[in-house]
């Protein structure tokens, strides 16, 4: 049973590779690594290039589930959005850097960071730091600002990282990002967005010299959903489904 599709309208399981050096963007080797990829992911047929230089990889946006990868600057990123597992979503992820030492010239001692990332989008109507704040709470210190009579919370986004090993090469990233401003506050007049929920582990700095993409990647994969299922669902997600579902 996968839980993590009862949580929230959409969630998504993200890559992200940061490399230290600019990734190749010569025409013939862009095309010829999401070529390889397209072997494995037919589906995958929209190619084009975004406006910040970005080149982009993905499947019809119009199905519940679908993927997209991309090439940036110093970043590769591959994401699968809704996917029935998480098991499902990791293949892709793991070909993207299965491929780059190959094709991108990628090597570990060019990581500056990886990230396993999962995250979570909900559809809210209304403000959305005030509904964070009603979720999740304030600590005592802050709970008197909030109860300033005449004031309404303009920007609430809880975000906290953490390192799990003594190096601190080794990090979690809890971050709440809401979509609502003060315009809309002021109007008493908002759009239906997503309230994002992400949760990331990432490990800093190069590979050792024998260091596998892959090996890292699944045990951050590991981390994250040990830390997802212990700390996160049941005290971040769960409280904001209620808490949408009783407006």
């Amino acid at each position: 049973m996968n839980i993590y599709d009862s949580l929230a309208d959409d969630y998504f399981v993200n890559m992200n590779l940061y490399t230290e050096m600019p990734l190749p963007s010569q025409r013939e080797t862009v095309l010829e690594f999401f070529g390889r990829f397209q072997k494995t992911y037919p589906s995958m047929r929209n190619f084009y290039n975004r406006d910040n230089g970005a080149f982009v990889l993905e499947e019809d946006k119009d199905q519940t589930s679908y993927s997209w990868l991309s090439i940036e600057d110093r970043r590769i990123c591959s994401s699968v959005v809704n996917p029935t597992t998480i098991d499902d979503a990791f293949p892709q992820h793991a070909l993207a850097l299965e491929l780059a030492p190959y094709m991108l010239s990628v090597s570990p001692l060019d990581c500056e960071a990886l990230d396993f990332l999962v995250g979570f989008d909900f559809t809210y109507r209304g403000n959305h730091d005030e509904l964070v704040a009603e979720a999740l709470g304030l600590s005592p210190a802050f709970e008197s600002v909030l109860s300033m009579e005449g004031t309404r919370p303009l920007n609430f986004e809880p975000s906290i990282t953490m390192a799990l090993t003594e190096d601190c090469r080794r990090q979690c990233r809890l971050m709440v990002e809401t979509r609502t401003n003060a315009y809309q506050v002021r109007r008493d007049d908002f759009p239906e967005e997503m309230i994002s929920v992400y949760f990331t582990i990432r490990q800093y700095g190069s590979l050792p010299h024998d260091g596998h993409f892959v090996q890292t990647l699944t045990e951050l994969r590991n981390d994250c959903e040990r830390l997802l299922e212990e700390h996160v669902i049941e005290q971040i997600l769960r409280p904001l489904q209620q808490a949408i579902s009783r407006k």
